[in-house]
């Protein structure tokens, strides 16, 4: 059976906005939460420690709910590896700080043990050859990383990926679990409240031409038709263990503030008879 897995990139500042229009995470997830709550469906929410620590009590209300998983995205939001999108890796000192301080806040602030972390950005082969890195999640008592984000050559949309574990690299009870399709602020050119524009890595010839818009989609209808929808069809016809879409609670609200798209999605993944659970729930299984 495929597993249908919501999870959420929680990283824009409360109060570094890049825009005063621009929902804050905390605004995000709670209309984000409130959907969930009305479809009974779980979710994992990957957040960055600096954003936590700027209201806990406001994220644990929020998010102290058996539905929910809360999972580390890092303590600042830097790579952990260099990145030809998102730049170049801080020192050493530096990543070991985005692991550690990210995997204890979120300890800290829900008062239980944080077992999975999604590094910033993500790469496309997840975090295969660096030992190092692995070394400090699994210090840091991280069981599973969800850092498969792209495709061939860091390009989009990511293929519906399997879950691995590290064990050429040393560490075999670390697994990988990767996440698919679009990431959707590139989708819908929400990255260009900061400014800068979006790069839309697309991949020539495109592997999934169907889910390749002519432009920025414009709608949630059209965000469901090319990226969730596309993928969860896709995932169940290659009998995937599991799908999950990248999504980011700031990019969903500034662009779908009703929270469309997750509606329609929610629906879908019950009419096709996905089972929904949490990251954690996920790796779990995968360990049974």
């Amino acid at each position: 059976m495929t597993r249908y897995i919501a999870a959420y990139d929680t990283e824009m500042s409360s109060v570094r906005k890049p825009r005063p229009d621009v929902p804050s995470c905390l605004e995000a997830c709670r209309r984000i939460v409130e959907v969930h709550r009305r479809h009974g469906m779980p979710a994992t929410f990957f957040v960055v420690g600096t954003v936590l620590e700027e209201t806990p009590e406001e994220f644990h209300r929020l998010l102290d709910d058996p539905l929910f998983e809360v999972a580390s995205h890092s303590w600042s939001h830097r790579v952990l590896m260099d990145h030809p999108i998102c730049g170049p890796a801080p020192a050493s000192d530096e990543i070991r700080e985005e692991v550690q301080r990210g995997v204890e806040s979120v300890e800290r602030v829900f008062g239980r043990r944080c077992r999975g972390f999604r590094p910033a950005c993500g790469y496309a082969d997840g975090l295969r050859g660096t030992p190092e890195v692995l070394g400090l999640l699994d210090r840091a008592g991280v069981r599973y990383v969800s850092s498969v984000l792209w495709g061939e050559d860091f390009s989009l949309p990511a293929p519906v990926a399997q879950a691995f574990a590290y064990a050429a690299e040393g560490y075999p009870v670390l697994r990988e679990i990767p996440a698919h399709g679009w990431h959707e602020n590139f989708l819908k050119g929400s990255n260009r409240v900061f400014g800068t524009g979006a790069r839309r890595a697309i991949l020539f010839p495109a592997p999934f031409p169907e889910a390749v818009p002519p432009g920025y989609v414009a709608t949630p209808e059209e965000e469901f038709r090319y990226n969730n929808r596309f993928f969860i069809d896709r995932a169940l016809a290659e009998g995937s263990g599991h799908v999950s879409l990248i999504w980011h609670p700031w990019s969903l609200a500034l662009f779908d503030p009703g929270m469309r798209m997750l509606e329609l999605t929610f629906r879908y993944v019950r009419e096709q008879g996905l089972a929904p659970c949490t990251f954690g729930e996920f790796d779990e299984r995968l360990r049974d």
